[in-house]
This record gives structure tokens, C-alpha cells and sequence, in this order.
């Protein structure tokens, strides 16, 4: 059981950890491919926010936006790879983040290829959401006392 654990927490962390990996390849001085798409969703972000809040907010500059994704995605990779809830917590907070923002299907009208694109990857985010939601569960759930196994003492004649 302690393999099987162990090769699922790989697979599923590396997921996030090849993907750090890309963007952190393509970073560059303008915040590479990426930035493109996400300068003008954090633009209507702000803007709403602003409006609801009723406050001037700052600027987000999606550089320093792609250098914390790519934080939390190869950290919390990382970290969850070895069992770590932190890791999981990273991974989640990632995804609380960029899910809504990235994949905004709730912009376009249903039947159309980029609505059902747009909807197909907010789904599989939120289906990891809830996987690392299990594994916290799961995590806390079992005793302590259980985590390590005492080995029993030789008894000597």
C-alpha cells in the first residue's frame, strides 16, 4: 500500500510540477506566453473588484501573478509528493486562483467551442480541487498513533 500511495502522489503531483517547469522555462522579461492571455482577464478582474469594493485597487502585474503560479505549482508539488499537507494546501490555493480566472466559460455563450473548452478545463480543476480536498481529508482522518507503526521488541531468553 505504501508504494501505490507513493507512485499516486507522483503521477498526480506531477501534473503540476511538469507544468511549473514549462512556465518557468518560458519566463521571460514580459512574463512569457502566458501573460498574453492573462493581462486583459486581470484587468476585468481588477475592475470588478473595484467596482464591488468601491475602491481604487492596484495594478496586478502578471509577472510577479506567473511567478507565484509557478511557486505554488512546483512547491506544492514537490512537497505533496512526500505526503505533505502544506503541499496539498499550495496546490489548492493555486487552484482557487487560477481556475475561475483562466478558465472563464462563464464569458461566453453555451454551444459554442470556446464555452465547452473553456467549461471542459474548469471541470478537471475542480475535480483535482476535490482530489487534494480527499487527500487532506484522508490525511487527517487517520490517528497519529497509526502513521508510525512501533515495531515490536525482541524478546531476549
Amino acid at each position: 500500500m505504501g508504494f501505490a500511495s507513493f507512485l499516486g502522489r507522483v503521477l498526480f503531483a506531477s501534473l503540476f510540477i511538469l507544468s511549473a517547469w514549462q512556465l518557468f522555462n518560458e519566463f521571460d522579461p514580459s512574463g512569457g506566453p502566458v501573460s498574453k492571455e492573462l493581462i486583459p482577464k486581470l484587468t476585468v478582474v481588477k475592475k470588478n473588484l473595484s467596482s464591488k469594493l468601491g475602491v481604487a485597487l492596484p495594478d496586478i502585474d502578471a509577472r510577479q501573478f506567473i511567478a507565484t503560479i509557478i511557486f505554488l505549482k512546483g512547491v506544492g508539488g514537490i512537497l505533496f509528493v512526500f505526503g505533505s499537507t502544506v503541499g496539498s494546501f499550495l496546490l489548492l490555493l493555486h487552484l482557487a486562483l487560477t481556475t475561475p480566472l483562466l478558465y472563464d466559460f462563464y464569458n461566453y455563450r453555451p454551444g459554442k467551442p470556446k464555452y465547452n473548452q473553456l467549461l471542459n478545463e474548469f471541470m478537471l480543476n475542480t475535480a483535482l480541487f476535490g482530489a487534494l480536498l480527499f487527500f487532506i481529508g484522508m490525511k487527517n482522518s487517520i490517528p497519529r498513533s497509526q502513521l508510525r507503526k512501533k515495531t515490536p521488541k525482541a524478546k531476549t531468553v
